[in-house]
Order: structure tokens, then sequence, then C-alpha cells
């Protein structure tokens, strides 16, 4: 029995769930009386996963269920969502809104400058440069609730003209700077349609005004010479003008000074929430193991090609077409370069919208600020392109995921409410299989969810389309953007959570619920550069001629399936990265360990360096020492020659024994002497024998001097040894020789030999008394 592992299944992740019945093919009325009809719980999830649970036949179990995942799949409250649930999220970080201003900062070139909540609290980040300023007239979101609380705007345009050019925009979203580049003064900007009417006759002065502002003077042009400028209408051209019996509508060229009006045909939100159904539906019949367990190899009783038999190849390709997912994709890649091409060549000024500005907007908007700015196209970057253009600037995630939010969908103060939906494309039927499926009940909240869509999916699909066409241009890698995914549709933090930046604010989701980003650069961190999410082959140390904006001709804009993150549960094989960029990751990690490796022998070879050193100095101070103990050794053996000369020519006898005993014998007679007494040699001690009444005749004498005895004036002291130098009146024979029998260790054997080179021995000192 094959054992699939499916993985941990968040409740938001689910789409919908049915109760289906399948009848088996019976042959027989007693086989089908004893083969009973199995009940199936069929689980559709928006990350691509069709699950289907079987149940006990005669029993509760699949409505208990059924009704569990009817309670908990969308709670009725935001509060109950499983992000504030949690508790305390030790992946915190700081304000979005902070993080908005210093994305603002660098745009404007003042990124050395660093926002802060008390920034923002006093309102002293208004700054401007030639061109642009921060506005904080949206501070308390009066001027429109979707908008962030900070816009940039040109820089001679007044709030209080921005308040009337906001009255002519539906959802009072007027033109502003999305994207500007500092040194030329190309922009791009966003906004959502213009109401014009159904006559398509409806004038505003001020936003007419407020988009020529956006067409600065073109620098190092003679004259004034304005900027192109090109507004692109991401619907189709009826759709734009079908929106004008409600109110909306689209531009004219000749209200607008040296402008050009662009439809990009992008279908809306139904036509793509219907396209990713039915490609959900060709993944699972034709991937390598479907929901209902058979092989696509061996469906329709055969073998088979991708699902499909070998007499309808062209089936299996065109129901993939037919899903329109690609073309989506294709349409979404074409304009957002058709927008990076004007401004990055003609440093145009490109003013994108639909009908609300905030879906297909986004996405063009976004895609084409990732072409035209390499900074988003790192972890920084892209987190600060997703925070401006998709939270800031009020991309309805809980709408379009289906979930809860704190206004309620349906009651937002709008002047023109969001379309409900009715669905131009009609669901897939259930395929059919070896048995026949019978849907009993849907979910409640599948015919309820009508606004949801998987825009920011599709976007996210885009971006990995650039990142294999231009695989040395983006610091992070595929499974970065299928984790990013996974964490936005299961709601687990609170960075996706509400349709606006108001709505976050009033639930304090930065305050309560755990930062996604926060979370990601955990895991990047825990491995460093060896983590899945650093694309392997992007070194930013290298110039390529990928660090400027990415302009793809429209021929290479040609997409396929993303297979991380579609064949990933249908196909699992499939799905894991190329065999060549498995092994490049695979040798990443040797080298990194082996670089580990190296450092840790170059950390020894560094120890055992210094160790030498400091045993070479060590044996250099030894043979110094020796050196010099040879010298004193050769200088005492001088000088104790010298003493025992001078000694002997005094009439005594010195003998030094190996031991470090010395004796000196005296014959202060002709007589021979009897007796001999020899004493060890000590410091600080001064041994003498005396003589007895039987050895008036004879003397021998034992004297042990130290250094340290020696007097500050040894002429002046009277010495009190028995001395042979000694007078009957007290005088010395040898006055200079006072240091000989004071200032020596022990004459004869360890005196300072220093002392004995001043002696000067005269005959006259030696005159018999």
């Amino acid at each position: 029995m094959d054992v699939i592992s499916l993985g941990t299944i968040p409740l938001a992740t689910i789409d919908k769930f049915n109760k289906i019945v399948v009848k088996s093919n019976a042959i027989s009325r007693q086989s089908e009386k004893s083969s009973p009809s199995r009940r199936l719980l069929q689980v559709i999830g928006k990350d691509m996963r069709i699950i289907v649970f079987g149940f006990r036949p005669r029993t509760k179990q699949r409505r208990n269920v059924y009704d569990a995942l009817s309670r908990c799949m969308k709670p009725a409250r935001i509060w109950d969502l499983y992000a504030f649930q949690c508790g305390p999220s030790k992946y915190s970080n700081t304000d979005p809104k902070v993080r908005l201003l210093n994305e603002y900062f660098r745009l404007l070139g003042k990124g050395s400058l660093h926002a802060s909540m008390s920034m923002i609290e006093d309102g002293s980040f208004t700054l401007s440069n030639e061109f642009w300023r921060i506005t904080k007239i949206n501070s308390s979101y009066t001027l429109c609730q979707t908008y962030p609380f900070a816009l940039v705007v040109p820089k001679h345009f007044s709030d209080e003209e921005m308040l009337q050019a906001s009255t002519f925009r539906a959802r009072c979203r007027l033109p502003v700077v999305s994207w500007c580049n500092p040194g030329t003064g190309a922009v791009l900007a966003r906004s959502s349609q213009p109401l014009v009417g159904l006559m398509m006759n409806m004038r505003s002065n001020t936003d007419e005004k407020l988009v020529a502002a956006l067409c600065s003077n073109l620098a190092g042009v003679r004259g004034s010479s304005r900027r192109k400028l090109y507004i692109a209408d991401a619907r189709p051209r009826k759709n734009a003008l079908a929106n004008g019996a409600m109110g909306g509508g689209s531009e004219s060229s000749s209200n607008y000074f040296q402008s050009e009006i662009v439809f990009f045909g992008i279908d809306n939100i139904h036509a793509m929430r219907e396209s990713l159904t039915r490609l959900r539906e060709y993944l699972d019949t034709h991937g390598e193991k479907s929901s209902d367990g058979m092989s696509s190899f061996l469906r329709h009783g055969g073998w088979t090609w991708g699902g499909g038999n070998l007499s309808s190849m062209s089936a299996s390709v065109s129901t993939l077409g037919d899903s329109g997912w690609l073309i989506h994709v294709q349409s979404v890649l074409a304009g957002s370069a058709w927008i990076a091409a004007r401004v990055a060549l003609e440093k145009a000024t490109v003013l994108v919208h639909c009908s609300d500005g905030w879906d297909r907007t986004t996405q063009l908007v976004s895609l084409a600020s990732l072409l035209l700015d390499p900074y988003y196209r790192t972890f920084v970057g892209f987190q600060a392109l997703v925070e401006k253009d998709w939270l800031a600037f009020g991309h309805p995630f809980s709408d379009r995921s289906g979930m809860p939010t704190i206004s309620g969908s349906g009651n937002m103060p709008y002047e023109l409410s969001r379309q409900s939906s009715t669905g131009s494309f009609s669901s897939s039927p259930m395929r059919q299989s070896s048995g026949a499926f019978i849907s009993q009940a849907s979910s409640p909240h599948a015919q309820t969810s009508n606004n949801c869509s998987p825009i920011f999916l599709q976007w996210v699909d885009c971006v990995s389309q650039l990142l294999r066409m231009y695989p040395f241009a983006f610091e992070f890698s595929s499974a970065f953007l299928v984790d990013l995914l996974d964490c936005m549709l299961s709601c687990r933090f609170g960075n996706f959570l509400c349709n606006c930046e108001k709505e976050r604010q009033q639930c304090a989701v930065s305050e309560v619920c755990g930062c996604l980003w926060a979370y990601l650069a955990d895991l990047r961190a825990s491995e460093g550069g060896s983590h899945v999410h650093y694309n392997l082959f992007y070194d930013p140390t290298i110039p390529t001629k990928h660090d400027g904006a990415l302009l793809p001709p429209a021929a290479a804009l040609a997409p396929t399936l993303w297979p991380q993150f579609h064949l990933r549960w249908a196909c699992p094989k499939e799905s894991q990265a190329g065999e060549l960029e498995v092994r490049c990751r695979k040798m990443a990690i040797q080298l990194s360990e082996m670089q580990k490796d190296k450092e840790i022998a170059e950390r020894k070879a560094q120890e055992v360096t210094a160790a030498m050193e400091s045993l070479k100095l060590e044996l250099q101070n030894e043979k110094q020492l020796s050196i010099s103990a040879r010298n004193v050794a050769k200088s005492a053996s001088k000088e104790c020659e010298a003493i025992k000369r001078a000694i002997q020519s005094l009439g005594c006898k010195v003998q030094v024994s190996s031991n470090g005993y010395c004796t000196v014998d005296i014959d202060g007679d002709p007589m021979k002497k009897s007796n001999q007494k020899s004493h060890p040699a000590s410091r600080r001690t001064s041994h003498r024998s005396l003589p007895s009444a039987s050895e008036e005749n004879d003397l021998s004498l034992s004297i042990t001097v130290t250094a340290d005895d020696v007097p500050s004036n040894p002429l002046s002291h009277i010495c009190e040894a028995l001395c042979p130098l000694r007078t009957r009146d007290g005088g010395c024979r040898w006055p200079d020789a006072g240091c000989a029998h004071l200032g020596s260790q022990f004459i004869g054997m360890k005196a300072n030999f220093e002392a004995f080179d001043q002696l000067s021995i005269y005959d006259g000192y030696f005159k018999p008394e």
C-alpha cells in the first residue's frame, strides 16, 4: 500500500469541501447488495491540493467531520483566526508604517535616513526632493480609507488640490507615485478608474493637473520638454466602457496633455478564480496520483500518456489550455514588461489603473517595479515591495482569500461597492473514473465567497517565471516563493490579514500577531547561505548584465507551469527542483562544510604558529642566559685562579671540594698543623674556630661570607672574623681586601669575583711584625 505524504493542512488553506458518493459498477445484483456505495469527503485546497477521505459505511463519521469543517474552516470573526488565537509570537517586527517610510526615503534618494515611530507621531516624515514629496494628508485615512497613511505626490501639488482630485477617482484612489527613479525623474504611478460616466464626458481639472504634475520635465534636455505620459488600463477595452454605465470608465487622451491610452486586456478576478479551478482539476486528473487513488497511466483501462490515451494526446494539452491560467500569467508578464520598458527606455511617466486599482493594478505596478529596480530582487527589497504595493495600497487580502475582516464584506462605506461575483465561467464538472462521482453537498462557504480570487498567487507565479528566465538576477529561490505563499494562505501570521492598512491598524495586527518576514528570516539564519531560500546562482559581488533593469522581449514571455507549486501534490517527483539545481545545492553544501573545515584548520594553524613563536622567544632567552652564564663562569674561573694564587702566596692552602665545601688552612707557625675543621657554605652566616689551649700553635679557619653582608663602607668596618691578615693591633695587612672577606660569598670558593678584580697586593703589607 502506497502512503502519500500530505503534510499539514491548515484550515484556512481549505477552499471548499464536498460530500461524494461513489457507486461501484456492479456486475450482478448480488455483488451490488454486498458492495454498498462508498461515501467520501472531498477537500479542495487553495494550494492545489485535492484530498478525498473515505469513511466506514453506516456511521456518522463523515457527518461529524463535515460539520466540524463547516464551523472551523472560516470563522465568523477575525479574532478567531489562528494568528490571533495562538498567543504571543516570538516572530515580532517593527511597525509596517516605519518600514514603508524607509522605502519612501530610499525612493527619494534619502536612504541614509531612518524612520521611527516618534517621527510618525509628530508628523516629521514629510520630506521631499527635487520632484516629489511625502504628504501626511491621509494620516487619519480621511482622504482614502484603502491608501496608506503616507503618500508620495508631486512636490508642487498642494494637499487641498489632492482632496479635490480624489473625488474624481473610484474609492478616492487618486493618482500617486508608486516608484520613481531619483536620477532620471521617471515615475510609475497608480490609481483607480476615473469617474467619467456613461457618456465619457465628465472631466476634472484638478485630476488633469495632478496627472500632468507627474510628468516632470526631462533632465538634461534643453527647453521645457515634458515627459511622455502613458495611461495603462489593465482591463479589456469593452470592460472599461461597460464600467461607464456604473459611473466609471477610462480617460480620454484629448484631456491629458501628450498622453497615450493603452489597454492590456487582463480579465477580472472571477475569470482568474475559475481558471485556477480548472487548472487544479486538470492537474489532479492527469497527475501521477490523483485524489481518487488511480494513476493517470492506468486511467481509461489501458496505457496512457499524461492521463489521456495515445490517440488523444492533444485533448490533454487542450484541457490545460482551456484552463487559461498560463494565458493570464502571460498577459500580466507582458503588461509589466511593457511598462518597465517605457519607464527605463523612454524615461516616461506611466499611470496604471484598473477598476478599483487594487488587483490588476497592483500586479502590474509591483511586477514592473521588480523589473526596473534590482533592489526589489533581494530578500529585503522584495519584502519592501510586497509591503508597499500590496499591503499598504490596500489589496483586499481577506476578501480574496475568503477570510473574515473587521468591517465585513459588502459593508464598506464606498461610493462604488465591490462587484458581486456571478462568475462568467461554470465550474468544471467532476471527472469520472472507475466509479460515478455524485456530489451531494458543498461547503456553505463555497457559494458565498464570490470575491475570492488568487490574485496574489498569480503574481507570485509571474515572479517565478522571471526567476526561471533570469536565474542570476534574484537573491531568493523558488522555494522561498512557495513558503511565502503557504504562509499567506494558512493565515498563520498577521501580515496578510484584513483588506487595508487602516483595518490592520484597528486590529493591532502588528502588535498581536506574528510577523511572516521575521519567521522567514529566522529560517534562513538557521542554516546560513546554504538554506533553500537562497538562490545558488546569485552573487551580488560579481557585476552582471542583470544589475540594472530587466526588459524581457515579448517572445521570451512564454510561461510554463510552476513545478514547485503547481505539481508538488499531483506530481511530487517532477515538482522537485531540476537535477542540475539539486546537484549544485549539494555541492554548495559540501563547499560550505569544506570552508568551515578550512577556517577551523586555519585557526589551529594560527594557534600552532603563535605557540612556535612563543617557544622561539623562550629558546632565544634561554640561549642568551646560557651565553651570559658561560661568560660569568669564565670570569669566575679567572677570578678564582687569581684569588687562589693570592691566598697561596700568603702561605695558605685552599681546598675546594665538588660539593661546595671550601677549606682554608693557614700555617701561623712552622709546626705542622694537627687539626682541620671544615664547614659547609651558607648564606648570611660566618663560622670560626677559636684556638684552644692545646691548639695555640695550630690554626684552621673556615670562613663563609655572603654578598648581603657587605657594609656600605667596608674600609671603615672593623672585622670581627678571625683573619690571617689581621694584625695584633686590630689593623689589616691588606686594607684594600676588605671586599674579599666581607663582600664575598665565601672566600676562595663563592666569592664576589668582581671585588677581586680591584685587589692590589703590595709587599709591604706582609712585612714581619
